[in-house]
Parts: structure tokens; sequence; C-alpha cells
């Protein structure tokens, strides 16, 4: 499956080892993710030589190609926030991770769109197998 992995770059990188371990995860069951970039350390020295015309439209594009988009939201991100809105606007099923402890937007937890799943998790094995799930039920 195409996975379009959507994570806080610009916003903060606290959560970046968690964004390693459920990109790893999926790739390890074969799934296909070009955003993965974004969870190694560091991505932004890459983003920030690329103008953000660039940018925005290698990652408009990723979104169009994908499945489904995964984020993980722990981090507050408006560049997240953004591809949800766009994924969901084009019809793609996208499932929010977060840490359980955390609150979220409640344009988030609010949203009725049957294609958003909003889930807290409490360690990383429960947000792979979380993830796991959603990809099995498409």
């Amino acid at each position: 499956m195409n996975i379009y992995f959507a994570c806080s770059i610009t916003g903060g990188r606290q959560d970046e080892d968690i964004y390693q371990i459920i990109v790893e995860a999926l790739q390890a069951d074969g799934h296909d993710i070009p955003s993965a970039v974004f969870a190694v350390s560091s991505p932004g020295s890459g983003e920030t030589t690329m103008q953000p015309e660039a940018v925005y439209h290698r990652d408009a594009a990723w979104i169009e190609a994908c499945d489904v988009l995964i984020a993980e939201i722990s981090t507050p991100s408006h560049g997240v926030g953004y591809e949800i809105g766009y994924a969901l606007n084009l019809g793609k099923p996208v499932l929010c991770l977060h840490r359980a402890e955390k609150t979220i937007s409640k344009m988030l937890t609010g949203n009725p769109d049957a294609l958003l799943r909003v889930i807290g998790y409490t360690t990383s094995q429960d947000a792979i197998a979380m993830a796991r799930a959603f990809l099995a039920e498409r």
C-alpha cells in the first residue's frame, strides 16, 4: 500500500523516535512510504534547500498518489494539519496517532468524517498495532 506519513518537521522534533519506529515497521510490512524521509533525523536539512513551492507540489503529489495518510500528531504542526485536511478533501482515509496523554485539537477529535480516525497510544508497539489494524481495513 502507498502511505503518506505525516509528522512535525518545523513544529518540533521531540517525537522523532516514534516517527522512525512507525515508518520502519510499516516499511518492513512491505508498504511504500515516499514521505519516510520525514521520519529520519534532521529531515529539515534537505527541506531548507527546497523552495516552498517545490515542497508543496512534491508533498501534494505524494498525498494525491497515496492510498492512505497516517499522521503522528503529538507535536502540533500547521503543515500536518493542512496535509490531513488535503487528504480528507481528496477522499483518502486518514489515521491520526498521538501519545495518549497529549491534548489534541478539537478540529480533529470533533470531526465526524468517516474517513478520519484519531487514536491515542501508550507505547510504540500500540501505535504500530493501531496502524496495522487501520491498514488491514483497507
